[in-house]
């Protein structure tokens, strides 16, 4: 096989699918990546065996071919070329060495070269195939904004594995989007379903979620398929598939407060200005701060430790009994990145039950924090 290809196109395809393989498995093969060149295009696959990356790039193909390489090796040697023309040549009569052959990189026109090992791609683990999936379109700006306000509340806790992914579902014409830890609780819809057909709700893994958020653009649309135990999403010449989460995920809805007696609402700079300098003095371990609503105020007071404690004071749009709640800070802090509005609203029963915070006016999305106990 040989092929001569632009080193800055190879090395966006490549950092992708670095980004997928598995940093556990060094030294197997789905630690390196599957190339194959035909008709002037390169074919690239990787997998770490849940989420699988395709795509291909123009190429101009000398001798056809197919084979695997190291992805982190390949990945060094093409940041450390310069731009421009690269050639890869692996020998074709090193083929009786079936598990590992001699490819040889180098620029055009330039005395470097570098000589690395593949393998055979006879090994390389077959993807599961999304001929038959029934693709729908939605915005690619909706989906990554809808990515962005849930996937960060996804739990860590691996004996809990259906609750670390979100939740998707279709609701009439609506797209529902749910993660939850067990502590807190991210929720968004949008109609963007209008006319697809049902498919059943099923739980996503969160590192495909975030090389979507990461990859796909904020123009145009995203396909997407769910099919048996799998999905797969579809954007430019990217495909990607990846595994679902088994299990049954929580009903949510139970969550969700109906009624709830207070509210409050602050302006969201002085919240995350007040919030950043009060969490220097914040216990790491233990993340406690208390929010001290009272009439037009809400003091924001870290958890007295040896080290000291902060406070500070921002303007509150509230009137009624004073009440003390204590949070999680990266509860807190964790939303506010994601809420694209000037004011954000607290709504409360009491300080032990579920508080939610959403943009003032309220939109398609919310958040559902759990208080902390008082120390």
């Amino acid at each position: 096989m040989r092929f001569t290809f632009d080193r800055d196109v190879m090395l966006k395809e490549i950092a992708i699918a670095q980004e997928i393989i598995t940093k556990k498995d060094v030294g197997t093969i789905i630690s390196n990546i599957y190339i194959s060149a035909s008709e002037n295009t390169l074919f690239i696959k990787a997998t770490d065996l849940k989420v699988n990356f395709s795509t291909q790039i123009p190429v101009q193909v000398l001798e056809e071919g197919a084979t695997t390489v190291y992805c982190d090796k390949f990945m060094g040697i093409l940041n450390n070329l310069p731009s421009g023309e690269i050639e890869f040549n692996q020998d074709s009569k090193s083929d009786d060495e079936q598990t590992s052959v001699t490819v040889i990189i180098r620029p055009v026109g330039k005395k470097i070269k570098f000589q690395m090992r593949s393998m055979s791609q006879d090994k390389f683990p077959e993807f599961d195939a999304d001929d038959s999936a029934s693709y729908f379109e939605i915005p690619s700006k909706d989906l990554k904004d809808m990515i962005a306000q849930t996937i960060f509340s996804v739990s860590t806790d691996e004996q809990r594995f259906f609750m670390t992914g979100v939740f998707f579902e279709k609701s009439e014409d609506n797209l529902n989007l749910v993660s939850t830890d067990g502590r807190r609780l991210a929720f968004v819809s949008k109609k963007l379903l209008a006319g697809i057909s049902d498919f059943n709700s099923a739980i996503v893994h969160p590192k495909i979620l975030s090389i979507v958020l990461k990859h796909a653009p904020e123009e145009g649309n995203i396909a997407m398929a769910f099919v048996d135990k799998m999905v797969f999403f579809k954007f430019g010449n990217y495909r990607f598939g990846s595994v679902l989460l088994e299990g049954q995920f929580p009903k949510y809805e139970r969550v969700i407060p109906q009624n709830q007696s207070y509210s409050f609402q602050v302006g969201k700079e002085d919240l995350v200005s007040a919030l950043k300098r009060v969490a220097l003095m914040v216990d790491k371990k233990a993340g406690r701060i208390y929010f001290n609503i009272s009439d037009g105020v809400l003091q924001i007071t870290s958890q007295q430790s040896d080290m000291g404690s902060a406070d500070e004071e921002i303007p509150c749009q509230y009137a009624g009994d004073n009440f003390v709640i204590a949070f999680n800070y990266h509860y807190i802090e964790e939303p506010l990145r994601y809420i694209q509005a000037e004011r954000i609203t607290f709504e409360f029963t009491s300080e032990m039950k579920a508080v939610t915070m959403h943009p003032e006016p309220a939109e398609d999305y919310f958040h559902i924090v759990m208080p902390m106990q008082r120390e």
